[in-house]
């Protein structure tokens, strides 16, 4: 009889509690267009119950308790909204998101001058966000060329064993043709550039935009391969502070620091790093694989607020970097019989930085801005040094006006280099360059699907004339997911003596350039690529982005030994014709995401004979990464393979793969992590000699594979202002 009641009882409340549950739908759309939005997340935090919207933008629930229940809706490129609503009342609710989040759709991108967003920017532009960055950087603090390497299309070219000197080849073209930007001025070019890569830390970087192709449009002379602008991190009313410690078991150590912090009239942001590394030579060989290194850097800036439509900032950048590779026994011990081959490179830097920005109406804005850049560096082999300062200016005003459909940009420009070498040099290679610019953008909204970029920049350099440049970039756009781009532009780049092939024999021999010879190195470029992203099975998130490009330069410019055991500059009898192909695919799941890549480069130097590809560039390359992540963990693990390349003799390399492990633990003070870079220790020492003798005077291949091998690091991220995530 008991046992009757009881389950009687339960009976009756079963169903009292099945009638005081509703099946429910939620609706979401776009607030601008009230057009449904495709794949938005529906979640209840208190019951741990979530949904993503269908073709209707409609999401499904079932046996939702009867109450108030706190529910979040979030979508790529919008405002995640958090409201809560009362089930029981009604069955059906809607919701509008406004444009805005902090994702990448709604990323503003510096790089194109705009306001807008990457969703709405005819012109193609990379994005790799504060997330990817901290990644990259507890791979490498030291410097960005990690955060670079993984990127599809762009290879880092090491061009000195003993110093590690580093340029960045995008789409298979040289170092020399990438424009490198900071918060949108041009920087560290001429005599500094093997260096710079190696003396760019990454941890007050907030993000990079990436522009691939001819963009001297926008950004003047240099820009041919494309564009890199680093925007850096901004001060905040919460204050940050960010503590960065990292052991190698090369027995490198690296310290970064950076605060940032704001009121309503002034703000401030400090960075500091400091990096030691031990000369490391993993095959026993008595050469340097990674240079004994020295290296400090400071970039404190100062920022004044003196209305809400006005931001005027100053900031200063300080780098002193030593470093020194070649005999082991020699750096450690000093110089003894035949051990005497040692390469060094000492530089100072020092550049400022001045932006005003303001606000004249709700549709128009101005801004003027000026850096100043001074460059000492002095490279140093047995009987022969290298030495020199390099001076930079650089001074912009543009104004900027909004209408409903259009986006206008005008702008004038003035930039000056002054490389002044060493008088006691025998070869004087002092060379002044001064080049006036103006530009006019303008963004069109044709309709709703498609939008118009077009822009005109017309370079005069005092000494190699004038330079008209247009551009055009068309984006076709719909709600289902697609979008495609087709866009095209010219470039030059003004000749100076530092070329990839002359900082590979450090100079030594090279003529200065003579102007009344040479032709400035002219571009031309197109880009088409096209767009998709959807859900597969609702759960699985998916994009693909495919990429065709093709850029032919004329009168490269080329040093040719001469009869008296010179080196001399001459232009190119033929173009330089990079084409080929981009492939990058996304999945998401839960907390997983899957990156692959692919890229084809195709660079052919049609001023040679049989139209042979580019020397020291693979023509396959691929990747894949695959990352998970939670409030707890980051694990990130990368493939990653690089095709056969030929050297400058013609010889056909080996191709490798190359592998990492990532591993981060996030805790209430900060986070701990191990990294495993190229665990497979795959290196070029393995394939073919780094060093040829003699040893007292010996002879560096060109290099095409990683010449450090593996390399493991520990490290701690301390927030003293509390973490995001605790455990």
């Amino acid at each position: 009889m008991k046992n009757i009641f009881l389950n009687t009882l339960f009976l009756f409340v079963s169903i009292i509690s099945f009638s005081q549950t509703s099946d429910i739908s939620i609706s979401v759309s776009d607030a601008g267009t009230n057009e449904p939005l495709l794949g938005a997340t529906v979640y209840f935090e208190e019951l741990a119950k979530g949904a993503v919207t269908d073709f209707y933008g409609i999401a499904t629930f079932t046996e939702i308790p009867n109450g108030n229940h706190i529910i979040k809706i979030s979508y790529i490129g919008f405002k995640t909204i958090e409201t809560t609503i009362d089930v029981g009342t009604k069955k059906e609710f809607a919701f509008k998101l406004e444009s805005g989040g902090n994702e990448l759709d709604e990323v503003v991108i510096q790089s194109s001058r705009s306001t807008r967003t990457v969703r709405k920017i005819p012109t193609r532009i990379e994005f790799i966000g504060a997330e990817e960055l901290g990644e990259k950087a507890v791979m490498n603090p030291t410097n960005i060329s990690m955060v670079l390497r993984e990127s599809t299309g762009i290879q880092m070219q090491q061009t000195s064993l003993s110093s590690g000197n580093t340029n960045i080849r995008i789409q298979g073209l040289d170092g020399r043709y990438t424009q490198l930007l900071r918060d949108g001025f041009p920087l560290y070019g001429g005599f500094s550039s093997g260096l710079s890569i190696l003396q760019i830390p990454p941890l007050d970087l907030k993000q990079f935009e990436i522009i691939k192709g001819s963009s001297s449009t926008l950004y003047g002379g240099g820009a041919i391969g494309g564009l890199i602008n680093m925007v850096s991190k901004t001060p905040d009313e919460e204050p940050t502070l960010d503590i960065m410690l990292t052991q190698t078991q090369a027995l490198g150590s690296t310290a970064n620091v950076f605060y940032s912090k704001r009121n309503e009239k002034f703000g401030v942001s400090l960075y500091g790093s400091g990096h030691y590394q031990k000369a490391y030579d993993p095959e026993d060989d008595d050469f340097s694989n990674l240079p004994k290194t020295t290296s400090i850097s400071f970039n404190p800036k100062f920022f004044y607020y003196p209305s809400e439509k006005t931001t005027f900032w100053f900031g200063l950048n300080g780098t002193y970097d030593d470093r020194i590779g070649g005999d082991i026994t020699k750096i450690e011990s000093g110089e003894n019989g035949v051990h005497q081959y040692t390469e060094e490179n000492v530089s100072k830097r020092l550049s400022s930085q001045a932006v005003y920005e303001t606000q004249i109406d709700s549709v128009s804005s101005l801004t003027i801005k000026n850096s100043i850049s001074f460059f000492d560096r002095e490279l140093t082999i047995p009987d022969f040094t290298f030495d020199g300062k390099q001076t930079n200016t650089f001074t912009e005003i543009n104004y900027q006006k909004s209408a409903n459909k259009t986006d206008w940009i005008f702008g004038a420009n003035l930039y000056a280099s002054d490389f002044d070498e060493n008088d006691n040099a025998t070869l004087q290679r002092d060379q002044t360059d001064i080049t006036y610019g103006a530009f006019v953008n303008n963004i069109y909204d044709i309709s709703d699907n498609w939008i118009l970029e077009t822009g005109l920049r017309a370079d005069y350099n005092t000494d190699f004339g004038f330079f008209p440049l247009p551009r055009v970039s068309l984006l076709y756009k719909n709600d289902s997911g697609f979008s495609s781009r087709i866009g095209g532009g010219l470039g030059y780049k003004i000749p100076d003596i530092f070329t990839e092939e002359a900082e590979f024999i450090n100079f030594e021999n090279v003529l200065g350039i003579d102007k009344s010879s040479l032709n400035a190195e002219r571009s031309y470029g197109v880009n088409l690529d096209f767009n998709y992203q959807t859900r597969l099975f609702e759960t699985i998130g998916f994009s693909i982005n495919q990429l065709f490009y093709i850029t032919a330069i004329n009168d490269a410019l080329l040093l040719n030994s001469t009869d008296n055991g010179f080196f001399q500059f001459e232009n190119a009898t033929d173009e330089i014709l990079s084409k080929g192909a981009e492939t990058n695919i996304k999945f998401t799941y839960k907390d997983f995401r899957w990156f692959l890549n692919y890229a084809l480069i195709d660079t052919k130097l049609n001023y040679l004979a049989g139209n042979p590809q580019k020397p020291l560039t693979a023509k396959h390359n691929a990747g894949s990464v695959l990352m998970y992540e939670s409030e707890k963990w980051r694990i990130g693990y990368e493939t990653f393979y690089t095709g056969k390349q030929f050297l400058s003799n013609g010889t056909e390399t080996t191709d490798f793969v190359t592998m990492g492990l990532l591993l981060m633990r996030n805790f209430k003070f900060g986070s701990a992590f191990v990294n495993f870079e190229n665990f497979t220790d795959r290196r070029q020492s393995k394939f073919s000699p780094l060093v040829l003798p003699p040893h007292d005077n010996p002879e560096f291949p060109e290099i095409y594979a990683p010449t450090d091998g593996f390399i493991f690091s520990v490290g701690i991220i301390i927030k003293p202002f509390g973490n995001e995530d605790d455990d």
